[in-house]
């Protein structure tokens, strides 16, 4: 009787919680919220234990105010780029596919608004189409994105080949679905577990800034977290074991984020995803080209330039290289490519 009642209690009270916060009824999106406080918690935990036990930091932040401001505000900027990234979307195969078909529907519009004032202005009658105009949109737009996407492989290809089974819809290269958002993500990287979300062609530069801020947020903790226990090794020892205690998994984070941001960057200067690295072998388009050659690589400068300053390219989509672009890449280099920058 006692265990009903708890369990009906218990049931109602869930009830009432995802009315008032229907985010929490999805177990993904729940999960996701768990770890987005937990990582924040962490955060908070480390600083304010920090502050709490290091007198010296206090007596530095009242001398120095700019040192202890500027780590504060490293601080703040790192959660502010967390929730920035994992809120952002990884450019979305579908979302692709829209923005192709509505700018389609509004240059059609166009250019039959065009021939109307053209009509009108010979005989000064409008063409009167209906509903069946509205039908050939719709039918070209569907066509459109397929010729698209085809465009992009190379003659020959099978566009069987290149549907999504789960989405229903032509993939772009290096596009993938994502299992766990269940979408199909243009340049898919991995998805993300800390985030919530996938990283694509989207929110990869966000991603990295959020792995270098995160990383020098860890390594001035750690040195403060040791530079606090040198000072304080003496004293109180219940306070040096929790510093010891929490120093102790920080380092791990340190070396996996460097880890994690070198990565990274060794994929960004060669216009590589992790996907594509990881399962070259078994990814179509990348089988029978040797490992040192960067099929999509434009150069060290142009990789870095769509990377970080083409904010436009949400939904660009990239055509695979030709048999003579990818026998110029293999091409080894010599003197003179290195004094023309050809890697650049």
């Amino acid at each position: 009787m006692v265990i009903g009642m708890c369990r009906s209690f218990r049931d109602r009270a869930l009830d009432r919680c995802y009315h008032c916060f229907p985010c929490l009824s999805d177990p993904a999106r729940r999960s996701s919220l768990v770890l987005k406080v937990t990582l924040v918690m962490l955060h908070l935990v480390y600083v304010g234990i920090l502050f709490l036990f290091d007198s010296d930091l206090i007596d530095k932040t009242k001398k120095e105010p700019w040192y202890t401001a500027l780590y504060l505000l490293l601080f703040f900027a790192t959660l502010v780029q967390y929730f920035i990234t994992s809120g952002s979307s990884p450019g979305y195969v579908l979302d692709a596919m829209r923005a192709v078909n509505e700018t389609n529907v509004i240059c059609k519009k166009s250019s039959m608004a065009k021939q109307r004032q053209t009509a009108s202005s010979k005989n000064g009658s409008l063409p009167v189409e209906g509903c069946q105009s509205g039908r050939n949109f719709q039918g070209t737009n569907s066509t459109s994105w397929t010729k698209l996407v085809m465009d992009m492989y190379p003659p020959g290809t099978s566009i069987r080949s290149c549907i999504c089974p789960y989405c229903n819809v032509e993939q772009p290269p290096r596009a993938k679905h994502c299992y766990d958002c269940d979408k199909c993500v243009l340049h898919f990287d991995h998805h993300c577990v800390w985030l919530g979300t996938c990283i694509g062609q989207g929110n990869h530069c966000k991603f990295w800034w959020y792995i270098c801020e995160e990383s020098a947020l860890c390594l001035w903790t750690g040195i403060l977290y040791i530079t606090y226990l040198r000072a304080n090794i003496s004293r109180a020892w219940w306070n040096d074991a929790i510093a010891i205690l929490l120093l102790i998994p920080l380092s791990i984070f340190i070396v996996f984020l460097l880890l994690l941001l070198f990565f990274h960057s060794y994929l960004i200067l060669t216009n590589q995803t992790t996907y594509e690295l990881v399962r070259r072998r078994r990814i179509p388009y990348l089988r029978g080209i040797p490992e040192r050659v960067y099929p999509f690589s434009k150069g060290v400068c142009h990789n870095l330039y769509d990377f970080c300053c083409d904010g436009s390219n949400i939904y660009s989509l990239e055509p695979l290289p030709s048999a003579q672009e990818l026998e110029e890449k293999s091409r080894p280099y010599t003197c003179l490519d290195v004094l023309t920058c050809r890697c650049c």
